[in-house]
């Protein structure tokens, strides 16, 4: 099995901008590779997407079972007892292909960081201590962990980076009142989060999401 990252290329021109995409607990970079084509992007948006795949790993939660994760979680409570040391190494992969990207011709500023529930997680981690200026910040069905070192750790780099914040009402995985907890800890610390809540939604994706999600990338990546 290959931990090379899957990688599309949109539009008809080389690629100006990358989106990073990291997947949630258990699946790998093919999960979210599908919704490429459903975007619908324009065709003038001439995109690379990356979909990075976790390492494996044991979690807790789950009977100690080895399988993809971006870091461990011991408990219910997800946001509690968390695992620092995983997620700062998968912070540092995240930094580590922003890098890749600049270095094979993409801005800094055309890179969008997007992840769903878990990978979600890491790029708010990641993104949000950036020393470089990013495009945009895209975290679905997710919360903000190592939330009390934000102040401490955040850029000015990265102070006004769009970030587009969106949950499920009916979400049984991440509850929406993490959710609601993320929006108002990201707003104090100065940031200003578009914030959509998906009445029927659960922890998944839905039709509204993906043409929200398009919407914003194509706002964020607009030449």
């Amino acid at each position: 099995m290959s931990d090379s990252p899957i990688v599309i290329e949109t539009g008809s021109n080389p690629p100006d901008s990358c989106v990073i995409w990291l997947h949630g607990l258990g699946a790998d970079g093919h999960d979210f590779e599908p919704m490429v084509p459903e975007l619908k992007l324009k065709p003038e948006l001439n995109i690379r997407f990356i979909f990075p795949h976790a390492p494996m790993i044991p979690v807790t939660i789950n009977q100690g079972f080895v399988m993809r994760a971006w870091y461990d979680i011991k408990s219910d409570r997800i946001a509690s007892e968390p695992d620092e040391a995983g997620i700062r190494q998968s912070a540092a992969l995240v930094d580590q292909i922003i890098e890749e990207q600049i270095a094979a011709g993409i801005a800094a500023d055309r890179i969008v960081l997007a992840g769903f529930s878990q990978g979600g997680a890491i790029v708010l981690q990641a993104g949000l201590r950036q020393t470089k200026s990013l495009a945009g910040i895209m975290a679905l069905s997710t919360y903000l962990p190592l939330a009390e070192k934000l102040a401490d750790e955040k850029t000015e780099a990265n102070q006004d980076i769009p970030i587009f914040l969106v949950h499920g009402a009916i979400d049984q995985v991440i509850p929406i009142d993490l959710a609601y907890s993320t929006r108002g800890q990201l707003e104090k610390a100065g940031y200003a989060p578009e914030w959509r809540e998906y009445e029927h939604m659960p922890h998944s994706v839905s039709l509204d999401e993906i043409n929200h999600i398009s919407d914003w990338l194509g706002k964020v990546l607009r030449n």
